[in-house]
């Protein structure tokens, strides 16, 4: 993630102080100002590498982060928010790609074995010292559960950055994208970098079906809505298996009809992202291909016109 030399934070911690210090030595030592600007160049750039955010992530290789923070959104979701080594240090997750975490896990044969899932922080590396994790916890998930059971202070195992899919800005004209449950996590890190990336010039249109089961299911709804406000680039449709009196969204499971209605048609540059339960991503494997997308591989590439989460 770049970051600009111009600042504040280095107005203030390194500029500024060597400009005083060429200004004082000029007063008192003229004669040792060509030292003094040696030894404020030396220390300035050393306080510049110090200020610049440190990449935390290693692909290979487990590291403990401590739970700071657990924000209960209901009976069995949460955000974890997790804390990094220093308060300028960044996960180092490019957008779109994500986390695994590990943890060795009773069996029930009495055995332990090591069980690592993957999932896709909600904050990006615009957000310093720390990383959120929104997590459903299901009656037979491994790593969800354990997650669930950690008390502020005790540690979870993660490595990465790992996926197929990095993001970068103006990649296609128009993302379709639709969303199951938790699948959210993806698409919801891509818009907002599409969003953050207006001002330098990202013009990528989104559509976004996501489904949920009830109205109570419908995961950071406030956030989607409030970016959906505030950029007209950016649209979400929803869809319930079992709506309220006076839905006035999509019914049912995610339809060819539906597709059709709010996500883009084929053409080139536009993509079509995919993320949730694998019975829904199978069906709509094959939606898309009988609407004239090309067909999704089993395992999808970077370069696909159909990407599955």
């Amino acid at each position: 993630m770049g970051e600009s030399l111009l600042a504040r934070k280095y107005i203030d911690g390194v500029y500024i102080p060597f400009a005083l210090l060429l200004v004082g030595t000029a007063i008192v030592k003229r004669d040792w100002l060509v030292y003094s600007a040696i030894l404020g160049v030396t220390l300035g750039s050393l306080k510049i590498f110090n200020l610049q955010p440190k990449k935390v992530l290693k692909p290979d290789e487990f590291q403990e982060f401590e739970l700071k923070e657990k924000t209960i959104l209901s009976h069995n979701t949460a955000i974890y928010r997790f804390a990094l080594p220093s308060p300028n240090a960044i996960l180092g997750l490019p957008i779109g790609q994500h986390i695994s975490i590990g943890a060795h896990l009773p069996q029930p044969d009495g055995t332990t074995k090591e069980i690592v899932r993957s999932y896709t922080p909600i904050s990006s590396d615009h957000d310093k010292g720390h990383f959120d994790l929104l997590i459903k916890s299901y009656p037979q998930g491994n790593i969800s559960k354990h997650v669930a059971s950690l008390a502020v202070g005790q540690t979870i195992r993660v490595r990465g950055p790992k996926g197929a899919f990095v993001y970068t800005p103006n990649m296609v004209r128009h993302f379709g994208m639709v969303a199951g449950g938790t699948g959210i996590t993806p698409m919801l890190q891509v818009v907002k970098a599409i969003i953050r990336g207006r001002a330098a010039g990202d013009r990528t249109e989104v559509d976004l079906i996501f489904a949920n089961v009830t109205e109570q299911d419908i995961l950071l709804r406030e956030d989607l809505d409030e970016l959906a406000a505030k950029d007209k680039g950016f649209r979400v449709h929803y869809v319930l298996d079992k709506p309220p009196a006076g839905w006035t969204g999509g019914v049912g499971y995610v339809t060819a009809e539906m597709v059709q209605k709010w996500l883009p048609k084929p053409a080139d540059d536009v993509k079509i992202l995919l993320c949730g339960p694998p019975p829904m991503i199978s069906g709509l494997k094959k939606i898309t291909e009988s609407l004239g997308f090309k067909k999704a591989r089993p395992v999808s590439k970077l370069e696909d016109q159909v990407f599955a989460f």
